[in-house]
């Protein structure tokens, strides 16, 4: 088999399989066994998750929602209303200028934001080998269509077009 592999990378890249780096020696390899480079890298990917990603990720959907969006506007709004009109005739429990709200609304800022940035980092890992696997269906493209074009030339060289 390695012999198979020397004589497909001298064919097509006209290099010996061993002096090919280790992207060149997976597509010879892809070629050689007929399969496909990457698999689905989303479900690759997703499978190495740890519980922790997995919640940052949800956070991370759900925050940048316009549901959360609504939600929050809608519990802002009634924050103020009950403080200021609803509690008028008793003590309210967050007087204006709100502070306790405030204090709520940077709390959340101060958490939300790192866990929005971890997600963000792994959306950019997901990216890195999604290019990767790209190039290698690509690298395994050009390889067939150059067998492809040595097939036609010799088919066309020898006058044989049957």
């Amino acid at each position: 088999m390695k012999k198979y592999f020397e004589n497909l990378a001298k064919a097509l890249l006209g290099q010996s399989y061993s002096d090919l780096g280790s992207t060149e020696q997976r597509v010879i390899d892809s070629i050689a066994e007929q399969t496909t480079i990457s698999e689905n890298v989303n479900e690759t990917f997703s499978d190495t998750l740890t519980f922790g990603q997995r919640v940052a990720d949800s956070v991370a959907a759900f925050g940048g929602s316009w549901s959360f969006i609504g939600l929050f506007f809608a519990f802002i709004a009634i924050w103020i209303f009950t403080n200021t009109f609803w509690l008028i005739s008793d003590e309210p429990y967050d007087p204006y200028p709100f502070i306790l709200l405030n204090l709520g609304l940077s709390s959340l800022a101060a958490f939300q934001a790192p866990i929005i940035m971890m997600s963000q980092n792994r959306q950019s890992a997901k990216d890195r080998i999604k290019q990767e696997a790209a190039f290698e269906i690509n690298l395994k493209l050009e390889l067939e269509i150059l067998r492809l074009h040595e097939k036609i030339d010799r088919i066309h060289g020898s006058g044989d077009l049957s």
